[in-house]
């Protein structure tokens, strides 16, 4: 199968997701909109997310999969059984810990790192308290649940661990659609939401679960020991927890001092699920991909095929990412209008989204870069250098961030993101280049110019078109219209861009699909992988 078959096969996994999760989105600001319960849910539910993404989902697609293919080539299916359960007993024990000292200390962890911006309103305070210790469980479901997600993707089969996010935003949407017939109150709403959340945490560990039985791994509990496997991967895991979660880190120091000003924390929230669908559907799903990839052929002594393959995943991600940026940045406006303002989602709120959401696509293409880059250096091994970087990042998002929230409020927050975005993508791709780890490729030099200028002029295109389409996409029509001409708008601008890029050369679908097969022949599936992906 083609490396840009396996994109798409888990790009639209997550599309399913992303899409779920803009009708989540949908339907809480219509119930909350901006305001405190709203503001309690998201900076609540952002810490057991963000330690999710550092200790669950980065620490392993970096550190877990270059070793357990290792163990899996020197030993088969049995030796990474042994491994995984070395590894899995080590972490269920250490997340009981995590959780039970997580619990004990919340109220002293919302009034100094998840929202210190609320410990005057004593309300809003304790809710946020609430709803956290609700919530934070959901890091323990889901950090095992990469585990399993971790040794399906180095086993090829990558859909199973790409669709069980789904079931969060379906989940969630049924909670808020029971609440609305119900009739609840936002505040009873707030709790509704958080337990919807640890029963989908559940739900999602389940499906992996099942989905590693079936692959041929049964894992089962062995007593903790630091075994010299279980050593190598917290060597690697730590940094690269770090490294792989830099972008929720920037956003957990992004609520904080948010939190310090009324309706900003919900705001860069809204405007989050944006620009996450194209990083979720490009960014997310080229780095689970390329990472077994790119350790495949390093472990088989074959450089050439792995700048290959990062110089093909470059281009594929800007391709999609670069007129998705332009469109963010153009119409963000209508687009905000038109999905999220209706109920307690007011007018003043489309533009304070809307701004923000621009600010953030402008960093759009460097958060995708990155999570391209980083496999090159994971899948060596190395996860102390792009940690280095992200913590360059960190310091760069948090002094930014300090200094112009006071004056420009969340947007300065949004500035700080993206400007700490670029920064860490340049270092990742200078120190690969200076390495010699990234192959100079003529094509892509060639497109990656005439990528920009197609998306440039996409983005001309949309401004005109919105100008055009105003009456309709203004407040002034009915919800069927705005849908319908934002849709006629959206369409257009794809169609100007896919016909600018293939008539200026910038793009080749069929040469560039023909160039991400894999030359060389692939090893046989493991027993039990008959259906890898």
């Amino acid at each position: 199968m083609s490396l840009v078959s396996k994109f798409m096969g888990v790009g639209a996994a997550t599309l399913a997701s992303r899409i779920f999760g803009f009708g989540r989105e949908m339907l809480m600001a219509a119930a909350l909109g901006t305001g405190p319960v709203a503001g309690a849910f998201y900076a609540a539910f952002q810490f057991p997310n963000t330690f999710r993404r550092l200790f669950a989902e980065g620490a392993f697609n970096s550190a877990f999969i270059p070793l357990f293919a290792k163990e899996i080539e020197a030993g088969g299916l049995d030796g990474a059984r042994r491994f995984s359960e070395e590894v899995f007993g080590f972490l269920f024990t250490v997340l009981i810990v995590i959780t039970i000292a997580m619990q004990l200390a919340m109220p002293v962890l919302v009034a100094t790192i998840i929202a210190p911006g609320y410990r005057d309103d004593p309300v809003k305070f304790d809710l946020t308290v609430n709803l956290a210790l609700i919530m934070f469980p959901y890091l323990m479901c889901m950090s095992l649940g990469a585990m399993m997600a971790g040794m399906l993707n180095s086993l090829r089969r990558y859909f199973a661990a790409a669709i069980a996010p789904v079931f969060l935003n379906i989940i969630l949407i049924g909670v808020l659609a029971w609440a609305w017939h119900e009739g609840r109150d936002e505040l009873a709403i707030g709790y509704d939401l958080a337990w919807g959340v640890l029963a989908a945490g559940l739900v999602q560990l389940g499906i992996v679960w099942f989905a590693a039985r079936r692959a041929g791994i049964r894992v089962r509990f062995r007593r903790p020991r630091l075994t010299a496997n279980v050593k190598r991967l917290l060597w690697l895991a730590a940094p690269a927890a770090i490294t792989g979660g830099i972008t929720q880190i920037n956003t957990l120091i992004g609520t904080a001092i948010a939190s310090g000003q009324d309706r900003a924390v919900p705001a860069l929230a809204q405007a989050d699920r944006f620009y996450q669908l194209p990083l979720g559907v490009v960014g997310i799903a080229v780095a689970i991909v390329l990472l077994p990839e790119l350790s495949r052929a390093l472990k088989g002594g074959n450089e050439t095929e792995a700048a290959h393959l990062q110089n093909r995943s470059v281009e594929f991600t800007l391709f999609l990412t670069l007129p998705a940026a332009a469109a963010l940045i153009v119409i963000s406006e209508p687009i905000v209008r038109v999905l999220y303002e209706r109920g307690a989602f007011t007018a003043t709120d489309t533009h304070l989204v809307s701004t923000i959401l621009s600010i953030f696509a402008l960093g759009l293409p460097a958060f995708v870069l990155i999570k391209a880059f980083t496999p090159g250096y994971f899948a060596r091994e190395d996860t102390r250098t792009p940690m280095i970087f992200a913590a360059i990042s960190v310091a760069v998002n948090i002094s930014t961030a300090l200094l112009l929230f006071p004056s420009m409020g969340a947007p300065g927050i949004a500035i700080a993101s993206a400007t700490a975005g670029w920064i860490n993508a340049a270092l990742l791709f200078s120190v690969l280049v200076r390495r010699g780890h990234w192959g100079r490729d003529s094509a892509l030099l060639k497109r990656i110019p005439l990528l920009v200028l197609s998306a440039g002029l996409m983005g001309l295109a949309l401004y005109y078109g919105a100008t055009w389409l105003a009456p309709w996409l203004g407040r002034g029509g009915s919800l069927i219209e705005r849908i319908l001409a934002l849709a006629v708008l959206t369409g257009a601008g794809a169609a100007v861009y896919f016909l600018l890029a293939f008539g200026t050369g910038a793009a080749d679908f069929r040469q560039v699909t023909r160039s991400l097969k894999r030359r060389p022949k692939q090893p046989s599936p493991p027993p039990g992988d008959e259906n890898a992906a």
